[in-house]
This record gives C-alpha cells, structure tokens and sequence, in this order.
C-alpha cells in the first residue's frame, strides 16, 4: 500500500507540466514547435534561456517535493524502507511527466524531473550527476548525451552505494530499488531512441545557453 501511495503522490506532482504551462500562458502548445517535447531544452530554443531555466527548476521542485513530502510522512514509521519508498515517488513524478493523461500522454522526457531525484535522494549521487551532465554538455553542447551519461552513472552508483550500505535497507529490499532504478535508465534511453540515433550519425542538434546565428549552429552540426 505505501509504494502505490508514494507512486501516486509522485505521479500528480509530476502532472504538472511547466513546459505546456508556461507555453500557454504564452499563447501555444509547446508541443507543437520546435522537437514537439514538452520539456526545459525544446523551451529553451523555443523561447530562450531564461524560459528554459524557468521550467528546468519547475521540473526539478515537483520531483524534490515529491520526495521530500514522502520522506516527512514516511521517514519515522518506515526508516527501514524510505529510500525505496522515495524511489517509488520519484518514478510516479517521471511517469507523470513523460505521460500526462490530460495531454493524451505526450510529455517529456523525464531529465529534469530525474535531476530532482537526484537532488533529493542522497548528497553522495549529486557531484557525479553534475560532472557527467555538464561536463559532457560544454564538451559536446549535446543535451541528450548529459542526460544519458548521468542515468547511467546514476544506476551504476545507486547500486555501488547500496552495496555499500549507505542505505541501510536489506537485500531484497535494495533489489527492489535497483530494478526501479533499472526501468527509470531504461525508459530514459526509450525516450531518447531518436537522438541516440541522431548521436550516432553525427547529425544531433547542438544546444547553447545563449542565442546563436543559424550559420554558426549549421558550420558545428
């Protein structure tokens, strides 16, 4: 019962789309510019930087809320289980972003939200998530390269970290978290099937924090 309730808490935070909402309040449906994503980098070009930020930290609180709501209620009554009672709402708050029912299910792609996961769930996960994101982002100016590497870095050290007993939580228990961590990695390279392919073939698009000429992107990429 508590990891159906965590996963509903998570999933009606991440109902709310900050990248559709702040489109309409701007009179369009974000979906329909750009790469059709309602997520921080589509708005960043759509709009600009200071739009993209704008949904990149809404994105990110409703996952930190998310979590943090679930560790006040949880905390006392299940320290035994409340790492994986979060992992639970973390995944409804990325669930809820990528497939809003209101929006026929066409959401995002869970990055920011997942980068509130991260924030929130243990201090240990966030200098790696920050090195493999930005660090691959200035080098390459691809997005999606970022996100993928952190996904895979966060897997990788959940798992480490679990082993380790940072959680303190039994075996079955932490398998249970991995496989919840394995299915968010997983529905992240789903999502990102198409620029995987673009990422291969050289022909992804660039993304920069400040507006650039069209002959400039198109003389890098």
């Amino acid at each position: 019962m508590e990891r159906f309730f965590c996963l509903l808490i998570g999933y009606v935070f991440g109902l709310f789309q900050t990248a559709y909402i702040y489109g309409r309040l701007h009179g369009i449906d974000i979906r329909n510019y750009g790469s059709g994503n309602a997520g921080t980098t589509n708005t960043l070009r759509v709009f600009g930087t200071k739009a993209g930020l704008l949904v990149l930290f809404g994105d990110i609180m409703k996952c930190i809320l998310a979590v943090v709501i679930t560790a006040v209620i949880f905390d006392k009554t299940h320290p035994d289980m409340v790492y994986l009672l979060k992992m639970y709402t973390a995944m409804g708050a990325i669930i809820g972003h990528n497939f809003p029912f209101y929006l026929k299910f066409k959401g995002g792609k869970g990055i920011a939200a997942t980068a509130g996961l991260i924030l929130s769930f243990h201090p240990y996960l966030i200098p790696m998530g920050i090195i493999l994101f930005f660090g691959a982002f200035f080098l390459t100016h691809y997005v999606s390269l970022g996100s993928l590497l952190v996904y895979a870095g966060f897997l990788i050290e959940l798992i480490i970290l679990g082993q380790m007993d940072f959680f303190g939580m039994t075996q079955p228990l932490l398998i249970e978290m991995y496989v919840i961590a394995g299915f968010l990695t997983v529905m992240a390279y789903w999502k990102h099937r198409e620029n995987i392919k673009r990422l291969i073939s050289g022909t992804e698009r660039k993304t920069y924090l400040t507006h650039r000429s069209a002959e400039a992107e198109s003389k890098e990429g």
